[in-house]
């Protein structure tokens, strides 16, 4: 099977090495409500490891993602995974008075995480000094992705574009270097529905100062019940944004991209291991390029991708 999905992705990656997961490190979160539980995925070998903070999709929590998460810790990243409020495994109520601000909670999430690599580290037998805290990046699905987007620089805006106070925030971190945005929302105001419109106020997205390095994902059948518009929605992040970014369209793809929330995950429409592949080398090879590790396999990445009559998908950047 490795080698048939080698065949179509036509990108190659480096050996793969064994990992160790631990869960749940519990970080305190008094002004949360309840603490943050976190999984941290590490290579069992090397040093000077670079750093992957994951936000995951809307319900789901650390257990999900392990296509993504156990691919990139094998491939000598470490991958740090918070559960978020929303979670179904908190099962927090809808008329609980921290659900307004759930899009606020995840964001200090992942800063609260970066706040405490020092615990983290040390909860990882083998770990201890083999972080490098100088090439962090954060990464999300769905929801998780405008989490991530806004470590980026990506502001929350009311629904009429105006930045009302603790919305239009600059809540950017200069710790991360780089994102990878999946499957994440797009423009908000007139183009979501009107239930997205009453239900989710935060999905008004302005991208003007998205301006750190990022890959969107975007699948071509995604189409999403949050938009009047069509699977072009999701690419908005990479069109509206400045800086240098790169964006990945994915043929055929609905929203869980081929199934990168896990495997026979209820969330997975579209199940296609080849394209969970192609996401797994690409999401790697363009994290290494843009946390300078090395330049050669992004490039060389791209180009094959770019081969006519590939089937999986195209890249294009700026």
């Amino acid at each position: 099977m490795a080698e048939s999905r080698m065949a179509v992705t036509g990108v190659a990656i480096s050996a793969s090495s064994p990992i160790v997961s631990v869960k749940p490190v519990v970080l305190s979160a008094p002004d949360r409500g309840d603490d943050l539980r976190v999984r941290v995925s590490a290579p069992t070998t090397g040093r000077e490891l670079p750093i992957i903070v994951f936000s995951h999709g809307f319900g789901s929590s650390l257990d999900g993602y392990g296509p993504l998460a156990d691919f990139w810790a094998a491939h000598g990243f470490v991958v740090i995974q918070p559960t978020h409020l929303d979670s179904r495994t908190l099962n927090l109520p809808p008329d609980d008075p921290r659900t307004p601000r759930i899009w606020r909670f995840r964001v200090e999430d992942m800063k609260r995480i970066l706040d405490h690599l020092d615990l983290l580290e040390a909860a990882v037998p083998g770990l201890s000094g083999r972080l490098d805290r100088s090439r962090i990046a954060a990464a999300g699905h769905s929801f998780g992705g405008q989490t991530a987007g806004i470590l980026l620089g990506l502001r929350v805006l009311d629904p009429d574009g105006r930045e009302p106070e603790g919305k239009g925030d600059d809540l950017s971190d200069a710790r991360i270097k780089a994102g990878v945005l999946l499957a994440t929302a797009g423009r908000g105001g007139a183009d979501l529905t009107p239930f997205a419109a009453e239900h989710f106020p935060y999905l008004n997205p302005s991208f003007a100062q998205m301006t750190t390095p990022a890959l969107v994902v975007a699948g071509d059948r995604d189409q999403s019940a949050l938009s009047v518009r069509g699977p072009d929605w999701s690419a908005d992040p990479y069109f509206l944004s400045p800086g240098s970014k790169s964006l990945l369209t994915l043929f055929g793809a609905e929203h869980s991209l081929g199934g990168i929330p896990g495997h026979e995950a209820r969330e997975t429409t579209d199940d296609n291991p080849e394209r969970v592949a192609l996401i797994q080398r690409l999401t790697s090879a363009y994290l290494r390029h843009a946390l300078d590790l090395e330049d050669s396999n992004w490039p060389a990445a791209c180009e094959a991708l770019s081969a006519s009559g590939n089937p999986l998908g195209r890249i294009e950047s700026k």
